[in-house]
This record gives structure tokens, sequence and C-alpha cells, in this order.
């Protein structure tokens, strides 16, 4: 018996548009950099400042790559910020983070069909979670997800940042159902890349639904296929 529905986040529930992606996180530094100096702090030239960003992110990203493990740029922030030797409470770290993220909010879009589906699985009594790639500190996405409307669905929330290992691994998996309080033989999974959702949600028992989206060629490994979300509870009345 079905009784909890897991979520991949990106390209799934949020739709991100086509961007200059370095333009975005260039944007996201002029934020963050203008935000500090508005609380009077002395900071060095922009583009320097900018630079020991981006390769901050870069290095953490590669060792991650290479260690299997994912990094919180929550963290990265604040060495950042301590390599400039400034002082910051966790209250304004944390503003921080969200200006450096926001600029991508602008290129996030909902599907309309999103939450009547969500509301309506939430209706016949599913428990539904997000699991979630990212490096974005967790508080910062449910932000981003009441933006929406989003987060209220979903009181199971596991980021990749937060656990520090990324799909397909199992552990991801498995600490959303252990938090659901639920066998992976009762969950579905629903996500868009098929190595990573598809396949390793499979490996610790669950079924998984690809969502094949924007014309993507279905998975022939998925149990199920559905091209957009208004879907699944159709498709849950067939299972």
């Amino acid at each position: 018996m079905l009784k909890a529905i897991l979520f991949d986040l990106g390209d799934t529930l949020f739709d991100f548009e086509p961007m200059n992606r370095a333009e975005v996180f260039e944007t996201a530094g002029r934020k963050t950099y203008d935000f500090l100096a508005s609380m009077g702090h002395s900071l060095p030239p922009f583009r320097r400042y900018y630079k020991s960003q981006v390769w901050t992110v870069r290095w953490a990203y590669l060792l991650s790559v290479l260690k299997r493990r994912e990094f919180n740029a929550f963290d990265l922030l604040a060495k950042v910020c301590a390599r400039m030797r400034l002082q910051l409470d966790d209250a304004t770290l944390r503003e921080l983070a969200w200006q450096w993220y926001s600029p991508l909010t602008t290129h996030t879009e909902v599907a309309a069909d999103v939450i009547p589906s969500l509301t309506t699985l939430r209706d016949r009594g599913l428990k539904l979670a997000l699991v979630s790639n990212t490096f974005i500190p967790g508080f910062v996405l449910d932000k981003h997800l009441s933006m929406h409307d989003l987060l209220e669905f979903f009181p199971i929330r596991v980021y990749s940042s937060e656990i520090g290992v990324c799909k397909p691994h199992p552990r991801i998996f498995e600490e959303a159902l252990r938090q659901a309080d639920v066998k992976a033989a009762d969950a579905l999974f629903v996500g868009d890349i098929v190595r990573k959702d598809i396949v390793g949600a499979q490996r610790v028992g669950m079924r998984a639904a690809h969502y094949a989206f924007a014309g993507a060629a279905p998975s022939p490994v998925a149990d199920f296929v559905v091209k957009d979300l208004a879907e699944l509870p159709r498709l849950l009345t067939d299972m």
C-alpha cells in the first residue's frame, strides 16, 4: 500500500528557466557585497571579493566530486567572511546566504498543476517529502519554497547540503524514509534524472516515477512515467 511520495526539487517542482549562470552568480556576489557594505563593513574591491567567492565555490565543488560528499554553501560564506575578518552573527550570516541565493528566484517557476496535484495527494492521506541534491543551505530553500506556497506540503525535507551525501547514495533516501516512518516498498519517488532519482530510489526498494517533462525521453527503467505532475493522482488510482 502506497503511504508516501518523495519528490525531487529542481526541475521537478521548481522549473529553472534558461539562464546565464555566470551572470546570476555575479549578481549574487554584488548583492552580498552591497549588503555587507550597507552594514558599514570594510570590504576589498568588488572584483577581488567576487573572485574569492567564485574560487571558494569551485574548489568546494571539485572536492565534493572527488570525495563524493556534498558541501554546504553556508559554511563557505562563513569562511569567506572570516578571511576578510568580518565578524558576523548567525542572523546576519543567514541573511547573507539568502542575498547570495535570491537572484536565482527570478529564474524559477512553478507549473500551474503542482499545487493542485500536491493538494490532492495530501488529501488522500499520503505523506509528502522532498529529497534534493543541493549545496544551498536548507533554510534558504525553505524560504524559496514558502515564496511559492510549497513549504506547507513538505514537513519532511532532506537536503544533501544538510546530510552530506547526494542522490543516488542510499543514505539520503533512507533518511527521508526514516523521517516519514514508511518502508521503501510503501513509497514512490518522483524525479527527472534517471541515474540519481530513478535508479537511486529503486536501489533502496522504492518504486520510481520518471518526470519526463518538456519532451524528455521516458526512462525505460522507471516503474512509471509522467509528463506532468497532474498525472500522479490518476496514476495512483491504477497502482
